[in-house]
């Protein structure tokens, strides 16, 4: 078989958020290499966050989502293969087999394969019908056709992406159970503050959260779930269970080509790997950060780095120095988050200026290393702007819910 080539190829595998930034920016750079984008999906590039939660609701539609349509990537010298992807990678001879049989020859290589959520084993009725996991539109459009007014939604998991399904199906008129197996919901990414905040938010809405609770089974008839065995013996009636366990970074490739891999692909401050013609960046990568390695799944992240490697491929220099920000929206909530809160020893609550309004400001060893936000804009932005400037506020400060924010940033 013989490889497609074309001298100074980048071949990006994966068509999602990081690989659009990677392909944009490079073009904004001027840069002209030919490109390649082999894609698992059916579909052009498309944001997904809109898909748990706009598209869910059917508030937006597939061709809103997509980043560009087929006609810019004709004008822009990409090749997008859809459906299509790479079985096998030979760092060698720069070539990787695609699954239609056809090979591909590269200068350059970038993984941008993200993340695939962790789904319930068969053995516990993980394959029943009625069982979702959201990671792309089909998934999304599947589910959207079982929200129901009236039905009852189980949803397994009580971080980010299972609260977020929660709103959208209490929105829709579901009746919804959540259980979580740690002491409390968010407990992996959030203070105990905020996981308080977040689960009155819920309750107050009729959502029935259960903490400290796991999945022994599933029960079904006729292939379908019927109803679910929980952790403390109790069994619930369900029409649906919808699955937010975490996700598994998609690094198989990289790892059976001799890569390093821990929990995704390593990769230095210029997302590069150990070899020097192979990047990886977004969900799939983990990067040097804070004297550690940290996977961030945030499309602020697959953006900022996918753009950073673009400018990297096109000759730069600069190392990628991740800001970590995330957001959340829960029914009419939102909940903005700065910084990265691992390791932090206090936290201080403070009341914002309108009703519903509240931050959380993280710190470790009497520095500021995160502020969650919720419906509190002027907390976030000020936090932010202090987490980047280098600034350490007065913890006293911010402990006055009569004091003005903005003159913690008179000293940056």
């Amino acid at each position: 078989m013989t490889g497609e080539s074309v001298t100074g190829r980048l071949v990006v595998i994966g068509g999602g958020q990081a690989a659009f930034a990677l392909v944009a920016k490079l073009r904004a750079l001027k840069d002209e290499r030919p490109i390649t984008i082999v894609a698992s999906e059916a579909s052009l590039p498309y944001q997904r966050p809109p898909l748990s939660k706009k598209f869910l609701l059917r508030e937006m539609s597939l061709d809103r989502l997509l980043y560009r349509p087929e006609a810019w990537y004709g004008e822009h010298n990409v090749d997008v293969r859809l459906s299509t992807t790479v079985t096998e990678l030979d760092r060698v001879a720069r070539r990787v087999t695609l699954s239609d049989g056809t090979s591909l020859d590269y200068e350059t290589l970038a993984f941008a394969t993200g993340a695939t959520p962790r789904r319930l084993p068969a053995s516990v009725g993980g394959d029943l019908d009625g069982v979702f996991t959201v990671r792309d539109f089909r998934d999304a459009d599947l589910l959207a056709e079982e929200m129901k007014p009236g039905k009852r939604a189980l949803v397994v998991g009580g971080g980010y992406i299972g609260l977020e399904a929660a709103a959208v199906a209490r929105t829709l008129g579901l009746e919804v159970t959540v259980i979580e197996m740690a002491d409390r919901i968010l407990q992996r990414v959030a203070s105990a503050a905020t996981s308080g905040i977040v689960r009155e938010i819920h309750r107050s809405r009729g959502v029935d959260i259960r903490e400290a609770t796991g999945l022994n089974r599933l029960i079904g008839e006729n292939g379908r779930v019927t109803s679910v065995e929980l952790s403390d013996g109790s069994v619930l009636p369900v029409d649906l269970v919808i699955v937010g366990i975490g996700v598994t970074a998609n690094d198989h490739l990289a790892h059976g080509a001799g890569l390093e891999t821990a929990g995704g692909i390593v990769v230095d401050s210029h997302g590069r790997t150990a070899d020097p013609a192979i990047f990886a960046m977004g969900d799939c990568a983990v990067q040097p950060w804070d004297n550690t390695r940290i996977r961030l799944e945030s499309v602020q992240n697959a953006v900022d780095q996918a753009e950073a490697v673009a400018a990297v491929i096109a000759g730069g220099t600069e190392p990628y120095a991740p800001k970590p920000w995330f957001w959340s929206d829960q029914y009419d909530v939102k909940l903005q988050i700065a910084g990265f809160g691992l390791g932090h020893d206090e936290t201080i609550v403070r009341p914002g200026q309108r009703e519903g309004s509240v931050s959380v400001w993280y710190f470790r060893e009497g520095k500021l290393i995160a502020v969650d936000a919720i419906n509190d804009a002027k907390a976030y932005v000020t936090g932010k702007k202090l987490l980047e400037t280098g600034i350490h506020p007065d913890r006293a400060v911010i402990a006055d819910p009569q004091s003005d924010l903005k003159a913690l940033l008179a000293q940056a």
